[in-house]
């Protein structure tokens, strides 16, 4: 039977075959074409690592960034809606006082002025709401040469003065056609001036078409 030789491995052979090793598989990797980083290991190293999200969730910098956003979007929502409620309010004042101002011009009477031309302008006014003809020009005409514009001017010599039924006013009517031809809304008293005017007035329409139309006694 042969002899079996130990052959005792020290410790300069397992580095001689862990160099032989590592210079195979260096080899190995090269005939392969197997791929590494050949980049030193410093440079690999001192790559920076960026914060990357994860699917569907944000950093916490596009969430503060989000917040702001809403945040603005929220206060330009309450600023336009604060000027839309100032405006709507500034338009029912303003609608308002309008309101108001044309409920008092027509609460308010209309003024005429205590003289001839004043109880024209009324008895005027009031002939048109009646559809009474006539104009200033012959009312103040017609009132000049029955009484020189003196309401209480009575003629105390003609027939009917013989009569007993005197005429009497601007216009120089007696009380019977006052009675007749008297407009509503004017006093029921012959000698005040706009009821005379307009009495006379509605008498002339009646018999002359206006008073208008009257040069003389009538």
């Amino acid at each position: 039977m042969p002899r079996l030789t130990t052959i005792r491995i020290t410790r300069s052979h397992k580095l001689a075959a862990a160099v032989l090793v590592a210079a195979g598989s260096v080899t190995a990797v090269a005939a392969t074409g197997g791929q590494s980083d050949a980049r030193p290991v410093e440079a690999r190293s001192s790559v920076a690592v960026q914060p990357v999200a994860a699917a569907g969730v944000p950093t916490a910098k596009d969430a503060a960034k989000k917040a702001a956003e809403e945040t603005a979007a929220k206060k330009a929502a309450a600023a336009r809606e604060a000027t839309a409620e100032k405006d709507a309010a500034e338009k029912d004042r303003t609608e308002k006082q309008a309101a108001n101002r044309s409920t008092e011009r027509k609460a308010a009477p209309k003024q005429y002025k205590n003289n001839l031309d004043g109880w024209i302008r009324e008895s005027l006014d009031i002939m048109e709401k009646k559809n009474i003809p006539g104009s200033y020009e012959g009312l103040h005409r017609n009132i000049m040469r029955e009484s020189s514009g003196d309401p209480n001017a009575v003629n105390d010599w003609d027939i009917n003065a013989r009569n007993g039924v005197p005429s009497k006013g601007l216009l120089q009517v007696i009380q019977p056609t006052f009675d007749a031809y008297h407009v509503s809304g004017t006093p029921k008293k012959l000698t005040d001036p706009v009821a005379n005017i307009t009495a006379a007035a509605n008498y002339a329409a009646d018999r002359y078409g206006s008073i208008d139309n009257v040069d003389s006694a009538y």
